[in-house]
């Protein structure tokens, strides 16, 4: 069985998350490790914070960069993570994803903001 944790080595994973009619909505992201969870980043205005403030079961496969979803389906729990944390997780996207990272990061920040993105904390389903 996969874990969420293996997920977060991947390059890209797929983030399912639900509409309040219960409508899955795939999202590919980028993803590091933290801890026994994963970790993404998101702008405040994506439609995925939303959906996971109204509920916050997902799941997670891994996938490809426009989103074609390989291997197992791992159910989990998101979490919003607070301004702090949001500074962690770029911090983590960095090691991972390196100058690729840096410039995105930066980029948004140009765009954004510090504040106008958020990290999101996937923990296991359970």
């Amino acid at each position: 069985m996969t874990s969420i944790r293996e997920l977060a080595a991947e390059p890209y994973v797929s983030v399912t998350t639900y509409r309040r009619n219960g409508a899955a909505v795939a999202t590919p992201v980028w993803a590091a490790p933290d801890g026994e969870a994963l970790v993404i980043w998101t702008p405040v205005s994506a439609g995925k914070v939303k959906r996971i403030r109204n509920n916050p079961e997902v799941a997670v496969r891994a996938c490809d960069v426009r989103g074609n979803a390989r291997g197992e389906e791992v159910g989990g729990r998101a979490e919003i993570m607070s301004a702090e944390e949001t500074e962690r997780v770029r911090d983590l996207l960095t090691r991972k994803y390196g100058l690729q990272a840096r410039l995105v990061i930066l980029g948004s920040r140009l765009r954004r903001g510090g504040a106008g993105t958020v990290g999101i904390r996937i923990t296991p389903a359970g």
